[in-house]
């Protein structure tokens, strides 16, 4: 695919060694880096070294990792973000009420990426936190941001997204899952059952910025043994509802006194 004049190739190749390193690579050497980014040895070492000068990156001179300074480029965002910090409140009243975890995602790309999280226990193999990422497809954030979209978007998504069984339960079909994703556009909300991870259900709704537009989406998650669908339905949709309006409520301004 062409370029445009002003692309910068070198930036994308120092953030894609930077997205190199996740909860499953958190060493790597300089060849696992080359090959995993696609680059030579002796480019991966001059982005290493140039991160590793900068604070961003630690070596022992054998294996790298991240250093707790690249927490900076994420946090820029997130500060410049109210949605996460408008929504604090009411998530944590949610889980106060509802005794589940509850979680603030936004699409990037074609996963979901956790922005704010107030937990109860542990339901997870994956320890989630903010910055969490997981695969749209199969999620209920995910698939409510996907029904969300123009269906041109939808369609380029289910043409490009790697569409994995991730247990003997995922929706890996772009017809099933074009299906479903209307079905959530439909109804306002989505499920995801045990399609993530065996043992979890969870169901989310979009969250509207002030234009009316989904800005994100905030689910309430629960283990299977505590929870059957229809429960879902009736002990936690209501509840979900009212916390993602009040969320909109307070990111829409106030309205001028007169």
């Amino acid at each position: 695919m062409p370029r445009e004049p002003y692309y910068v190739q070198s930036l994308e190749r120092g953030l894609a060694v930077i997205r190199a390193f996740d909860a499953q690579h958190r060493e790597l050497t300089l060849s696992d880096v080359a090959r995993a980014c696609g680059l030579t040895r002796a480019a991966a070492r001059r982005f290493l070294l140039t991160l590793t000068d900068l604070g961003y990156m630690r070596t022992d001179g054998r294996l790298f990792s991240l250093a707790p300074r690249v927490l900076e480029l994420g946090f820029a965002y997130l500060s410049s973000l109210s949605l996460p910090e408008v929504a604090a409140p009411h998530l944590e009243r949610l889980v106060a009420q509802v005794h589940e975890s509850s979680s603030l995602s936004v699409l990037d790309g074609d996963d979901v990426v956790y922005v704010a999280r107030v937990p109860t226990s542990r339901i997870m193999r994956v320890a989630i936190n903010v910055g969490t990422r997981f695969p749209a497809y199969a999620t209920s954030m995910g698939r409510v941001l996907l029904a969300a979209g123009p269906e041109a978007d939808l369609t380029a998504y289910l043409g490009r997204a790697d569409l994995k069984p991730l247990t003997g339960r995922t929706l890996c079909s772009p017809d099933a899952l074009r299906a479903e994703i209307a079905r959530v556009r439909a109804q306002g909300y989505a499920i995801v059952d045990q399609e993530l991870e065996e043992g979890l259900r969870a169901i989310a709704v979009p969250v509207r910025d002030r234009n009316g537009v989904p800005a994100g989406a905030v689910n309430v998650s629960v283990h299977a043994a505590r929870a059957t669908v229809g429960d879902i339905l009736e002990r936690l949709l209501p509840p979900l509802l009212a916390a993602a309006a009040a969320i909109e409520s307070d990111l829409r301004p106030a309205p001028e006194r007169r």
